[in-house]
């Protein structure tokens, strides 16, 4: 097998899996943007519509996954708008499925969830009711998160997952060396700046997050809104699921926030001390990105599709946007 881990992932095998836990495809499957997993919109027999994600090997264990749909399961039995597994039945031999109820199926080299198909539009973000409509929405998330901690999932750390980042891009020679001083000393101060920042804010409560809770994974549809994607679901401080709503000058991302909060607050309190946690988040999420790419390199789909990694004008518009962040985060 390729090291992507999806060579043979043929569309007939895709439509085999379907029928091993009792879908009957039509024929119909369309592959759907997904650069970490494999994600296809299949239609049925009977006209309805599914989507099957094929989980990237070796990124989460069962136990994570698991967790996962357990988290989406007790969302919509909460009446919060997300787009849970579907509970699957096996049909042929060969396929295990685990959960309880069962959710996950795994044959062979993969593992699969199956959801109902559920379209939908970004939300806009710069009219003021919706985004008070989104914050009571994250709201009402974040309430059913607070209930009990994930214990496998994984567990938003500053420090570590920064560190983790840097080495990884170091270790690997991703940095060409004519960026290398440069960057490494900017990244390393930018990284300081975040942990400081997290240390001064600590203590944090933390929750069961959406974890990834961009405009594109909150999507409306006949003006209701719901959530897609939780591949990131993780634990962590609130404001992981506000902060990557709110965009532009300070006092512009101020508005925003207050306004997501005035419809969050109708459902979950709001530790004020976390606001300060934005531009460091932002940080982080820039570093954690780059290293995300190196870490797929090897997947034939990431030389593809962002060919302008590794690159020395990749990497010194990294080095200004770290600086950007650290004059930010001042």
């Amino acid at each position: 097998m390729a090291i992507s881990g999806y060579a043979d992932l043929t569309p007939q095998q895709v439509l085999d899996a379907l029928d091993a836990v009792a879908l009957r495809g039509d024929g119909r499957i369309l592959q759907l943007n997904s650069y970490e997993n494999r994600v296809f919109q299949l239609f049925l027999e009977d006209g309805s519509a599914v989507v099957a994600k094929f989980y990237r090997p070796g990124r989460w264990s069962d136990a994570q996954i698991l967790e996962e749909h357990e988290f989406a399961l007790e969302l919509a039995a909460a009446e919060v708008p997300v787009v849970p597994p579907l509970v699957l039945e096996s049909a042929e031999a060969g396929v295990r499925l685990a959960g309880v109820p069962p959710t996950l199926a795994l044959g062979g080299a993969h593992r699969w969830a199956v959801a109902a198909r559920c379209a939908g539009r970004e939300p806009e973000l710069d009219d003021p009711e919706t985004l008070r409509r989104i914050g009571r929405f994250i709201g009402r998330l974040h309430a059913v998160g607070r209930r009990r901690p994930f214990v496998h999932r994984h567990h938003l750390d500053a420090r570590a997952d920064g560190r983790r980042a840097l080495a990884l891009l170091l270790d690997g020679g991703f940095v060409p060396g004519d960026q290398l001083p440069a960057w490494q000393s900017t990244c390393e101060q930018a990284l300081t700046a975040v942990e400081s920042a997290f240390a001064a804010a600590a203590p944090l409560a933390t929750l069961r997050l959406h974890g990834d809770c961009h405009p594109g994974n909150v999507l409306s549809r006949d003006g209701a809104l719901h959530a897609v994607d939780l591949d990131d679901a993780m634990q962590g401080p609130a404001v992981q699921d506000l902060w990557m709503l709110v965009s532009g000058e300070r006092s512009t991302m101020a508005r925003q926030l207050d306004t997501l909060l005035a419809g969050y607050e109708e459902f979950s309190d709001f530790d004020d001390r976390e606001r300060v946690l934005i531009e460091p988040l932002r940080t982080l999420r820039m570093v954690r990105h780059a290293a995300w790419l190196a870490e797929r390199w090897t997947d034939p789909s990431f030389p593809l599709n962002f060919p302008y990694f590794g690159t020395s004008a990749y990497w010194s518009q990294q080095t200004t946007q770290l600086r950007e962040q650290l004059e930010a985060m001042e």
